[in-house]
């Protein structure tokens, strides 16, 4: 059996220094200090900006990988996953939401990153990119919001309009919105791979069979 080992280049180092810089964030915004919860929205907003570089370095010097091809958006999913987990821990989204969510995420980053193994890509549908847009965007609506709360000049000049911007209902009909899309495009994305996953189905039952 050939030995695959990770390729420490530097979009891939990138890409594991986002996974790194995740329960660093998770802490901090969890922390009971305002200093702290700040300094979260920075290790967040540092996280995801190694993501637009390591695709920017990977595009540009041709330096991509296999290992980089599957670590990539496991680390996508591993960021907001966490953070969407943080913001049921504080009571702010509902747990079971994010639960549908996040099973949605990793069984769908699993096929194409089986999928992209066997060489055979799935293209990411518009759907989808609309959907993985509308979750980053309640994600940086939540912290930003939750955040300036913990600024006491912003607490303090806005800090009703905040309430009423992060109101329960508020927050339960965006994520609502981002559960539906993430429900519909992952049905979309078994659908539109019927013929691949009828073969993947098929491949574990003959693999079974010649035990």
């Amino acid at each position: 059996m050939q030995k695959v080992s990770l390729q420490l280049t530097l979009p891939n180092s990138l890409t594991l220094l986002r996974i790194l810089l995740t329960p660093v964030f998770a802490y901090l915004l969890l922390s009971e200090s305002s200093f702290n919860r700040q300094l979260s929205l920075a290790v967040f907003i540092a996280a995801a900006l190694t993501d637009w570089y390591d695709g920017w370095f990977a595009r540009k010097f041709g330096d991509t990988s296999r290992w980089g091809k599957f670590l990539d958006p496991l680390a996508d999913k591993i960021l907001s996953s966490v953070a969407l987990l943080v913001y049921a821990g504080l009571g702010l989204v509902d747990a079971w939401m994010v639960w549908i969510v996040i099973v949605r995420d990793f069984l769908i980053t699993g096929l194409r990153s089986y999928a992209e193994y066997r060489g055979q890509p799935i293209v990411t549908s518009k759907g989808a990119q609309a959907k993985t847009f509308g979750q980053f965007v309640i994600i940086y609506y939540i912290l930003i919001l939750y955040v300036a709360r913990s600024v006491p000049f912003i607490d303090s000049e806005w800090g009703g309009t905040i309430d009423a911007l992060m109101h329960p209902q508020v927050l339960f009909g965006m994520m609502l919105v981002v559960t539906l899309s993430t429900v519909g495009t992952g049905i979309a994305y078994v659908f539109d791979n019927r013929k691949f996953l009828r073969e993947l189905y098929d491949g574990v039952g003959s693999g079974r069979e010649s035990r």
